[in-house]
């Protein structure tokens, strides 16, 4: 048997923060003692904290290593390889690698490398090469023609763990606004005025023609495979509403207090992004995470875009006023997504479940990595 033991570590568990050891066995927690140990072999935490291994739902991370540049295609293992040590050097054990099908660029590398990048993500996990636990999430835009078929073509992968549902048509959710849509994809794309009123209108008609039944097909086959269903920028009732009547599971970054509120008062899990906790808002102008933390009504952080981010809110959001306790701000980037998707292993400090774990040090009040084990085995 392959064992290790952590003492003199600060231990972040359901409900409480103490002192004490931890003791992994053949990659399992088998004992938390609050007491430090004696055995001379035992690894000295000198006091740093030692929280579980974060779980990431949704991380677009992944894609900037395939195309780290425009139009420049990376060799699809060094991408995923590169990606993977980023998450274990940020605290995440368990990432659930999110691809887009359907985007209103046909030529985007979302849309040409699809297959590519799942397919990357299996080999390493197949060949013994990732560092961390993968999953697959796929963002699906019901709006655009192609996203069914693409669904239904990689439904079965065995890394398959989330499916969320998007519009991004003008007029809906992230872009209630028109004058903020035409802002945003004008400036993407470089369309002159005309130009982009035919690309408004072609987005309208898809919205119009593929949505309402896009969205009902490919939540029908997620109850049907036992895949969680997540939401995705609600801000009304009426989307909360219809996100519940379709099962959905996790409230991916709600745009607006009433949607948060709502979403969090029907059961959903309610997801922000790290980053929003980190700069202090919203980069889009809608509802800060901090005040959804106020409210407690956050569920659940995800580092979005930028992985370091995810360790960095836990700690802002548990030294903030009106924030939640140490062990609540962790369980959001742990315990709480784990939960939601319905990983039962991982997730807590806790005997009988994984050994995936991060040791945590505050610098200058900044949480700083130290060392990271997935399943046991340091990675980090």
């Amino acid at each position: 048997m392959s064992e290790q033991v952590l003492t003199h570590a600060r231990l972040v568990l359901d409900d409480e923060l103490v002192s004490g050891s931890l003791v992994i066995r053949d990659g399992m927690i088998v004992d938390i003692d609050t007491a430090p140990s004696q055995l001379p072999a035992a690894v000295d935490c000198d006091g740093d904290y030692l929280l579980p291994g974060l779980v990431e739902l949704h991380t677009d991370n992944m894609e900037k290593y395939f195309q780290p540049r425009p139009k420049v295609a990376w060799p699809s293992r060094q991408a995923a390889l590169a990606h993977d040590a980023q998450m274990a050097a940020s605290g995440i054990t368990t990432v659930f690698d999110a691809v887009s099908i359907g985007d209103v660029n046909k030529d985007s590398m979302r849309h040409l490398a699809l297959h590519e990048m799942c397919a990357a993500i299996g080999d390493i996990v197949d060949d013994g090469l990732a560092r961390v636990d993968h999953r697959l999430h796929l963002r699906c835009e019901v709006s655009q023609p192609e996203t069914l078929r693409r669904f239904q073509e990689l439904a079965d992968l065995p890394l398959l763990g989330l499916v969320s549902l998007m519009d991004h048509a003008p007029g809906q959710r992230q872009f209630a606004s028109f004058d903020a849509y035409r802002t945003y994809y004008q400036g993407k794309y470089g369309l002159n005025d005309t130009e982009l009123e035919a690309f408004v209108a072609e987005q309208l008609a898809n919205s119009e023609r593929y949505s309402a039944e896009y969205r009902q097909a490919i939540a029908a086959e997620c109850h049907t495979r036992g895949l969680a269903l997540a939401s995705h920028d609600d801000a009304t009732l009426e989307h909360v509403a219809e996100s519940r009547e379709y099962g959905t599971q996790v409230a991916e970054f709600p745009t607006t207090r009433e949607a948060a509120e709502a979403s969090y008062r029907a059961g959903m899990a309610v997801m922000m992004g790290a980053p929003n906790v980190v700069r202090g808002g919203s980069h889009s102008g809608n509802i800060a995470a901090a005040s959804l933390v106020e409210l407690g009504v956050l569920d659940i952080l995800s580092s979005d875009y930028y992985p370091a981010a995810l360790l960095d809110a836990v700690f802002r959001i548990a030294r903030m006023d009106g924030g939640y306790a140490l062990p609540r701000a962790v369980a959001t980037a742990a315990r709480r997504p784990a939960e939601a998707v319905g990983l039962t292993d991982r997730g807590r400090l806790a005997s009988g479940l994984r050994a995936d774990l991060l040791r945590v040090r505050l610098v200058d009040d900044h949480p700083v990595v130290q060392r990271v084990w997935s399943r046991g085995r340091q990675v980090h």
